[in-house]
């Protein structure tokens, strides 16, 4: 997991919505560890406002898969890189398709130039709000959060 660019490591549920938030692109995504179930990675998505999130776990045989929507096939694949490929195309019971990743690597580079720009403010204080919004009971979902991404006025 540590050789993929989009791996974030143990970061936490909101650094990884903040990060999204930062990019702010429908269809941004990142990978980070799970921060309720060890050994369990989660996929990120921004689309609409919104942070969702989807656990990917590695089975006993050593394939991964991603818990998306109900109803939904559930695939597996050798590599986490092909899983990630998979989910770039439309209708993979996703909320929509990976399209911008958020690397681990740039967002180093972004931290560290706006540490080095003098401004005087760090990369959190302009980062957008984020809240969590619940779904209705109807529509809720397993081992799925979605969270809404606000602006702040600046």
């Amino acid at each position: 997991m540590e050789n993929l660019p989009v791996y974030h490591g143990p970061i936490g549920k909101e650094e990884g919505e903040r990060r999204l938030g930062q990019d702010g692109r429908d269809g941004c995504y990142l990978v980070r560890n799970s921060d309720s179930v060890p050994g369990v990675y989660c996929l990120c998505v921004l689309s609409h406002g919104f942070v969702y999130t989807y656990r990917l776990h590695k089975d006993d045989a050593g394939s991964w898969a991603a818990e998306t929507t109900p109803g939904v096939q559930k695939r597996y694949f050798r590599q986490i890189k092909n899983l990630i490929a998979a989910f770039q195309k439309p209708g993979q019971g996703i909320a929509m398709p990976l399209l911008y990743p958020v690397t681990a690597q740039s967002r180093a580079q972004t931290y560290t130039e706006a540490q080095t720009t003098g401004d005087g403010l760090s990369p959190t204080h302009s980062s957008p709000h984020l809240q969590q919004r619940p779904q209705p009971p109807a529509k809720r979902q397993k081992h799925r959060n979605k969270t809404e991404v606000r602006q702040t006025p600046g």
